[in-house]
C-alpha cells in the first residue's frame, strides 16, 4: 500500500522543482508587475533620467548579487546555475555611463528600499547558497523573459536600440527559451530537500516584494521623472 508520504514524494518528482518555484510565487510575481512606475516607464511617459533612476537601482542589486556569486562557484547546489552569460554589472554600467555621462557612479544612492534590499542580499546569498538561488532566479529569469518584452517596448517608446538598453541584451544566449530550460532542469536536479525548497519558495516570494518596494519608492517621486 502507497502510504501518504510516499504520494507526497511521487507528486513532487511529477513536478519538477522549478514549476513549483512558478506556482508558489505567482501571486507575488503578479503583484510586483502592477507598478505605476513601470507602467509610465514602458508608455514612455517618464524621462531618460527616470529610466537612469531604475537602472542605477537595479545596478547596486545586481552588483551585490553577482558578488555573492563568485563565493559559490564550488557550491552543488549554485554552482550550476552560474553562468558568465548572465552577468549583467557591465552592461548596467554601460547603460548608466550613456544616459548619465562618464560621472554616473557620482549620482547612483541607493533608496530606502534598495537599502532593505541589498542588506537581505547580504544576510542569505553568501551564506546560503539556496538563497542565493532563489535571487538569481527572480532576476535572471526574469531578465530573460519579461525583460526582452521590456526591451522591445523601451525601443519602441524612446528610440533606443543599443546604447540604453545593454542590460537586456545577452549576446551569448541567442536562444533564451533554450537557456531557460537548461536552467530550470538543473533547478529541478539540485540536491534540496522539500523543507530545503519550500524555504527557497518563501525566498523567492520575498524577493518580489523587495522589488515592488522598490518600485512604490521610484514611483514616490515619479513626478520627478515625468517627461516634460
Amino acid at each position: 500500500m502507497t502510504t501518504l508520504n510516499e504520494a507526497d514524494a511521487a507528486d513532487r518528482r511529477a513536478v519538477g522543482f522549478a514549476e513549483r518555484i512558478k506556482d508558489g510565487t505567482d501571486a507575488a510575481h503578479r503583484e510586483t508587475e502592477q507598478s505605476r512606475f513601470v507602467g509610465a516607464l514602458l508608455a514612455g511617459e517618464l524621462s531618460s533620467d527616470g529610466y537612469a533612476e531604475l537602472l542605477a537601482q537595479t545596478y547596486l542589486v545586481y552588483r551585490e548579487l553577482e558578488e555573492a556569486g563568485r563565493t559559490h562557484t564550488d557550491d552543488p547546489v549554485a554552482s550550476p546555475l552560474l553562468s558568465e552569460k548572465l552577468i549583467r554589472v557591465p552592461a548596467l554600467e554601460a547603460d548608466l555611463a550613456y544616459l548619465r555621462g562618464s560621472s554616473w557612479r557620482d549620482t547612483v544612492s541607493p533608496l530606502a528600499a534598495t537599502t532593505r534590499y541589498l542588506e537581505r542580499l547580504r544576510e542569505v546569498a553568501y551564506d546560503w547558497p539556496a538563497g542565493f538561488v532563489a535571487h538569481h532566479y527572480i532576476r535572471y529569469m526574469g531578465d530573460l523573459s519579461g525583460g526582452q518584452i521590456i526591451r522591445r517596448m523601451l525601443e519602441r517608446a524612446y528610440g533606443y536600440t543599443e546604447n540604453g538598453l545593454r542590460f537586456y541584451i545577452f549576446d551569448e544566449i541567442p536562444k533564451p527559451k533554450l537557456f531557460k530550460d537548461a536552467y530550470r532542469a538543473k533547478l529541478d536536479a539540485a540536491p534540496l530537500s522539500a523543507a530545503d525548497q519550500q524555504r527557497v519558495i518563501d525566498e523567492v516570494n520575498l524577493a518580489y516584494r523587495l522589488n515592488g518596494d522598490l518600485f512604490a519608492d521610484l514611483e514616490a517621486d515619479i513626478d520627478n521623472y515625468l517627461a516634460r
